[in-house]
């Protein structure tokens, strides 16, 4: 009996992490179909380009909101060890805590993820402080937070500019903070993202998916390059890279 209850429950473990990995694989590489395609496959174009930019091969990384590890695969094998954190349970956390009291000791990580979280914090600048803490000297952070989007859930808590991130990051020695897509893109986007909140039934989210969200990704995506414009008041969503 105990055998075969720890088999299912390998299978189901087995189940979850795959469901996981394409989770993570569907934001790092998103369909044309995602009404978020614009903003995350700008963002996964500059989180390659600082990563490329970022010294060392054997990187003890964090990953706060770390349930799904989108991010992780641009690393490919430059990791020592890789700990994600976060308080929904998944096959690929490591430590179940909150960002405002990570359980690790000062200086113990080259790089640290955080995307898409802030938002949700009552205290952003406790989280920020703390992987301040939690990083090398001359350890990078990497951050993903939205100036402009729906409230998603109740528990959302703030919108970021770029005069606040800098207000929040000013411990780091360096900051570089560049919108993840122009105001042309970041219109598009959001009508991506109202159509898919206002589609109630599931049957037309089907039909949104397959029609309105890939002509409205392509179409934003080709008006900014013919457009030429590097106009990001309406960005829609930032990200960040500090050094400590």
């Amino acid at each position: 009996m105990n055998q075969g209850r720890t088999a299912r429950a390998s299978i189901e473990h087995a189940k979850e992490h795959e469901r996981v990995i394409r989770e993570g694989l569907a934001r790092l590489y998103p369909s044309l179909t995602n009404p978020h395609w614009l903003v995350l496959k700008g963002r996964r174009e500059i989180f390659q380009r600082w990563i490329a930019d970022i010294p060392g091969e054997q990187l003890y990384v964090l990953d706060i909101g770390g349930r799904i590890q989108p991010y992780r695969p641009l690393l490919k094998d430059r990791v020592k060890a890789y700990v994600g954190v976060d308080l929904s349970v998944s096959s690929s956390l490591d430590v179940l805590a909150r960002g405002e009291e990570l359980p690790f000791r000062p200086g113990q990580f080259d790089l640290a993820f955080c995307t898409q979280v802030l938002q949700y914090v009552p205290e952003p600048a406790m989280v920020i402080s703390e992987i301040f803490r939690v990083l090398k000297p001359g350890g990078h952070f990497l951050l993903s937070v939205p100036s402009a989007y729906p409230i998603d859930t109740g528990e959302e808590c703030w919108r970021f500019l770029p005069g606040a991130l800098r207000h929040l990051l000013a411990p780091f020695s360096r900051v570089q903070i560049e919108p993840e897509v122009g105001s042309i893109c970041g219109f598009f986007r959001t009508t991506n993202a109202c159509l898919n909140i206002f589609a109630k039934y599931g049957w037309l989210r089907s039909i949104l998916r397959y029609t309105a969200f890939p002509v409205l990704n392509l179409g934003g995506a080709l008006l900014q390059r013919m457009s030429g414009s590097s106009n990001a008041q309406f960005a829609v969503n930032y990200s960040v890279l500090a050094r400590k």
